[in-house]
């Protein structure tokens, strides 16, 4: 894997993580209140807004990221940033890493190593 393509799947992985961890922090707020008053006080806080502003950035790293590996490839490479969302959400919000939830990062961990090294 040549530098460039590791920097942009870096740069990919951590970009996709601050998205959903941002979105999961605009939507997680116990006092948004219910139905149209959740979206509008979503809409006010900057979370919602780093989410989208990550994703648009997410998209364009990972056309770049496409434009030099195969999709298959890609999409297994890609794959690490479920590991990188569940981490993310242990350590921000407190969700639980069940036993099997460790093997699955385990097991992605691996996968993706095995990819990565397969050149």
């Amino acid at each position: 894997m040549s530098l460039l393509v590791a920097t942009l799947w870096l740069v990919n992985v951590t970009l996709d993580t601050c998205g959903q961890l941002a979105f999961k922090a605009a939507a997680g707020d116990p006092d948004a209140g219910d139905g149209a008053a959740r979206w509008r006080h979503m809409a006010a806080r900057p979370w919602l807004w780093l989410g989208l502003s990550a994703y648009a950035l997410h998209l364009a790293s990972w056309i770049a990221f496409l434009s030099l590996v195969a999709l298959s490839k890609g999409m297994l490479l890609a794959s690490i940033n479920m590991v990188a969302i569940m981490i993310g959400g242990r350590l921000l919000f407190r969700e639980k890493l069940t036993p099997l939830r460790v093997l699955g990062i385990l097991l992605v961990s691996t996968g993706v190593a095995i990819v990565g090294a397969a050149g």
